[in-house]
């Protein structure tokens, strides 16, 4: 708890000097009016008094994001960070997903389509919304119950409080459509246990809610029947102070049965394997493994690794290391330069073929182009990770103004 406080008060007091208060802001997701009512439908807000929260309401999509509402979330937390009556924000989403990630089958529609740019504005869009979430000067709650993947970790991850439930499902599949690891996944996955990081990074596997506790992805837990009464008392909260909301979280958590034959029951066998220095290594190290041991969770693995996309898996294994050493901020923007790569198509065209046959056709039989491991070449992975051009910019985010303390 002591830890805690010292963390928000070193946020508060940076963060504190660089803010200017304004009570009232007209809210425009986008340049046409038009499109105003439909983003707002997407981006619900309830509360009154000391706190506010943050819908996500594209239920059709499994709340899956578009630039529109990274835009509006972006500026409904500015707004609330501002406004001196506000102690606190929560967010979460409708149906059964917190948010399945970024809208990639509408990034695959716009690639199509020769929008290029349009891509770029999502992408500018949705991490600045991280960033912004990850210096945040109040404490704010995510409440993941559902599907939390991709870029909804990347929403949520980089807050103070994360409530897992019995109905959570979190992955980052990137590498099953032949991209990377983005939206400050390169940053939080990274500095979990052990290689915890490189597991979800190159296999995609989902995680449970006791599983995302026990690796450090979740603050806290609740069955999903209790979370009624966990949002009833953090809106009678009258504060600013985390550990009052902490208090509060907590009051209503319960105890956590993990399933013995998962992950958890694993991690000696994770950690030898995914410590390989080379995906190639990794790989010889779960075949030995199964054969070893005939354990069933080695030979999924392996099934899971030889269905991902090789240039991904090269891709995603340098990001986690690059990550371990990196700010926030430096995760994004390199992220940023990774994904523009990504669907430029310069290097491969990958992105595109994951999504058609994982989200668009569903024949579930990509062609992966280079279609091997050993056919993707060190200049190849070395290009994903440069400028597009000179004349490309990098992501620009407030790191004067903002520094990540995280």
């Amino acid at each position: 708890m002591q830890s805690l406080k010292v963390l928000w008060r070193r946020r508060r007091s940076g963060l504190h000097s660089t803010l200017l208060i304004a009570h009232h802001r007209a809210f425009s997701c986008v340049s046409n009016p038009a499109a105003v009512n439909d983003c707002d439908s997407e981006v619900l807000v309830e509360g009154e008094g000391c706190s506010r929260t943050a819908i996500l309401n594209r239920i059709h999509a499994l709340n899956a994001l578009n630039t529109s509402m990274g835009a509006r979330l972006q500026k409904l937390y500015k707004s609330w960070e501002e406004n001196p009556d506000i102690g606190f924000v929560v967010m979460k989403g409708r149906g059964r997903a917190f948010c399945a990630g970024g809208d990639i089958v509408g990034l695959y529609k716009l690639i199509n389509e020769g929008r290029i740019d349009d891509c770029k504005e999502f992408f500018r869009t949705v991490y600045s919304f991280i960033y912004l979430v990850g210096t945040y000067l109040k404490p704010n709650v995510a409440i993941l119950d559902g599907i939390t993947m991709g870029g909804g970790a990347g929403i949520s991850i980089p807050g103070l409080f994360r409530v897992a439930t019995d109905r959570t499902v979190f992955a980052t599949p990137e590498t099953l459509i032949g991209f990377h690891i983005d939206a400050g996944a390169s940053f939080h996955l990274s500095h979990l246990p052990g290689y915890w990081g490189e597991y979800l990074a190159l296999t995609g596997e989902k995680l449970n809610g006791p599983e995302m506790m026990a690796c450090g992805l979740a603050t806290h837990y609740a069955p999903s029947a209790k979370l009624p009464l966990i949002e009833e008392g953090l809106r009678k909260l009258v504060t600013d102070d985390p550990s009052v909301i902490e208090a509060s979280l907590e009051q209503y958590g319960s105890l956590i049965f993990s399933n013995n034959n998962g992950i958890l029951k694993r991690i000696e066998i994770l950690d030898k394997c995914f410590s390989g220095g080379t995906v190639e290594e990794i790989i010889d190290a779960l075949e030995s493994e199964t054969a070893r041991t005939q354990d069933p969770w080695c030979s999924s693995t392996l099934k899971r690794l030889k269905e991902a996309s090789p240039l991904s898996l090269k891709v995603c294994l340098r990001s986690i290391r690059e990550g371990r050493f990196q700010t926030l901020d430096q995760c994004l923007v390199r992220e940023y330069r990774m994904s523009v790569q990504g669907i430029s198509g310069q290097i491969s065209n990958d992105f595109v073929e994951g999504v058609r046959a994982r989200m668009v056709e569903k024949d579930y039989a990509p062609k992966w182009n280079p279609p091997s491991l050993e056919q993707v070449s060190s200049d190849m992975v070395d290009q994903y990770f440069s400028p597009i051009s000179e004349l490309e910019p990098d992501l620009d985010l407030p790191t004067t103004a903002r520094e990540a303390f995280i």
